[in-house]
């Protein structure tokens, strides 16, 4: 007998961020979104491009690393592209984490960055 796996919650609990790293982790976000160059269609979730900037990579790093503890469901790829190429970070989950990213505003704010 197989046991089925509920699918994940798509909430976020932010108190699963320290305290004194809350207003840097928000400072983040919003850095890395309003950097968004492209913004690309994927099964479950999407694919942002991103400049190739080396402040840019350590914010992006420090994102993930926090944002995984409030929001586990969450796939996170980075891909850095060869010759100083723009940077992909992929957000997708094991469910489409489509809606719940555009109901964030997150991605609503860079629509006209759509492909």
């Amino acid at each position: 007998m197989t046991t089925q796996q509920p699918d994940p919650v798509l909430a976020c609990n932010r108190h699963a961020i320290p305290v004194e790293h809350r207003l840097t982790h928000q400072a983040n976000t919003m850095r890395i979104f309003s950097s968004i160059q492209e913004i690309q269609d994927l099964p479950a979730g999407y694919a942002l491009r991103l400049p190739n900037e080396t402040d840019l990579l350590q914010t992006i790093i420090a994102f993930i690393c926090y944002e995984r503890l409030c929001c586990p469901f969450f796939h996170f790829k980075l891909e850095i592209e060869p010759e100083q190429g723009p940077v992909w970070l992929h957000l997708t989950g094991v469910t489409d984490v489509k809606p719940f990213l555009q109901d964030q505003v997150v991605l609503s704010q860079n629509s006209d960055a759509t492909s």
